[in-house]
């Protein structure tokens, strides 16, 4: 018996799959960030009540991203799983700082997995996103090198951001700001896609 294809889903759910997680972080934080919550005997200040919401509604997106396009990313699988250390770890810890390094160890882990590809002269970033990206070799190779340059850049400014400004920056920083940087970075990159484009135009 054959089975029906998957329906692949449309741009608003994945995008909804995608950023509600951050805009109910976001939104629990500013509605919280003044208030205390006793939970379990426990006194919990507004931006770990933030994270507690946060995590569970990001690995119930992750499964629901799963099931509606029967894959996950080795980069999504493994962003959930430092997701949900870290926001145990803030949770047991009561201490937000552990989970304002989440991009720290993220960026950090991924540019760190990319220069040891480039090392064995391969794109580990070619394997992640290839469906997505039909570039040739020479085009993955550059990508590759520049992405990890930028994933390290990006762990260190979280580390700026968060050890130097308040909170409320760094909650807009996570939120917002980093995905404005990654879409700076993408633009700043078109020209290179376009040469090395090998997929149909």
């Amino acid at each position: 018996m054959s089975q029906t294809p998957r329906t692949e889903p449309s741009m608003l759910v994945k995008q909804a799959l995608e950023f509600g997680p951050l805009l109910v972080f976001l939104g629990v934080y500013l509605w919280m960030r003044d208030s205390t919550v006793s939970l379990a005997g426990r006194e919990y200040q507004g931006f770990v009540i933030a994270v507690i919401a946060f995590v569970p509604l990001q690995l119930l997106a992750t499964i629901a991203m799963r099931l509606l396009t029967g894959r996950l990313s080795r980069m999504q699988l493994t962003t959930l799983i430092l997701v949900l250390i870290l926001g145990l770890a803030t949770v047991l810890l009561n201490d937000e700082r552990v989970f304002k390094m989440k991009s720290t160890f993220i960026f950090g882990l991924f540019g760190l997995l990319l220069f040891i590809g480039l090392w064995r002269g391969q794109s580990w970033l070619a394997y992640v996103l290839d469906q997505a990206l039909p570039l040739d070799q020479e085009g993955w190779m550059i990508l590759t090198r520049r992405m990890a340059w930028f994933f390290l850049a990006f762990a260190a400014m979280n580390e700026v951001i968060w050890r130097n400004f308040s909170t409320d920056t760094y909650v807009l920083w996570d939120t917002f700001g980093q995905m404005a940087v990654m879409f700076v970075f993408l633009i700043g990159n078109y020209r290179l896609i376009e040469k090395h484009w090998t997929g149909e135009r």
